[in-house]
C-alpha cells in the first residue's frame, strides 16, 4: 500500500464523539511506552502525526486519522499505566473498553508489545479480554533493532509458546521497528489485503 496521505481527523474522550464515518478502522493499542506513536508515524510516513513522548501515557484520547481518503487509523491511549494518576486511570479503563466493544468500524485491533520483554501478566490478560470478546486483533512486536535479530526470534517464539497455553490458533504477528521501518510493508499490505475483502 503506498500512503498519499494521512490528516489528522479529531480527538475523543469517549466512543460515541468518534467519528460518524463508514470507513474501516484500525486501531493500535498497547502498554505506556510501547513506541506506539513512533510505529504510526512510521507506518505513515510522517514523523509528526502522532505525538511521541519519552514520557508515558501522553496519548488520553482517542485519536483518529484519515489515511488515503480511505480507511481510519485509531490511535488509542495505553493500558498498565505506570505514571499515570489513580483519577485519570479510572477514566482510560472505560474508554478504552467502550470503545474496543461498542466500535462498530473497528476492522482490526493491532496490539503493541515490546519484543525485549517477556510476556506480561497485563498483555496477556488484555489478549484474553480481546478473545473472550471476539475482537479481531493481530500483535505487533515492537523496537527490533533493540535487539540482534536472533534474540528477537527467540523472544518472539517464547511469547507464542506462553500464548499457545491458551490458544488454539494464534492472531497475525508481525515484528517491526519504527527506527528502521521493519514490519511496515507487512502492516500496511495486511491492512490493505482487509480493505480490498470488505
Amino acid at each position: 500500500m503506498d500512503i498519499k496521505s494521512a490528516l489528522f481527523v479529531k480527538s475523543s474522550p469517549t466512543v460515541g464523539l468518534c467519528p460518524d464515518s463508514n470507513f474501516p478502522e484500525y486501531a493500535f493499542i498497547g502498554r505506556s511506552n510501547v513506541g506506539k506513536s513512533s510505529l504510526i508515524n512510521m507506518l505513515v510516513n510522517d514523523k509528526k502525526l502522532a505525538m511521541t513522548s519519552s514520557k508515558p501515557g501522553k496519548t488520553l484520547l482517542i485519536n483518529h486519522f484519515v489515511v488515503n481518503g480511505q480507511w481510519h487509523l485509531a490511535d488509542l491511549p495505553g493500558y498498565g499505566f505506570a505514571s499515570v494518576p489513580k483519577e485519570v486511570r479510572a477514566k482510560l479503563e472505560p474508554m478504552i473498553k467502550g470503545y474496543i466493544l461498542q466500535r462498530e468500524q473497528l476492522t482490526n485491533l493491532f496490539l503493541l508489545i515490546d519484543c525485549r520483554h517477556e510476556a506480561q501478566k497485563v498483555d496477556l490478560e488484555f489478549i484474553e479480554f480481546l478473545g473472550e470478546n471476539g475482537i479481531p486483533f493481530s500483535i505487533v512486536f515492537t523496537k527490533a533493532d533493540k535487539l540482534g535479530p536472533t534474540r528477537v526470534k527467540e523472544n518472539v517464539e517464547a511469547y507464542k509458546k506462553v500464548l499457545l497455553e491458551q490458544w488454539e490458533e494464534l492472531p497475525p504477528i508481525f515484528i517491526t521497528s519504527s527506527e528502521r521501518k521493519t514490519g511496515r510493508d507487512q502492516i500496511l499490505d495486511y491492512i490493505e489485503t482487509i480493505n480490498a475483502s470488505l
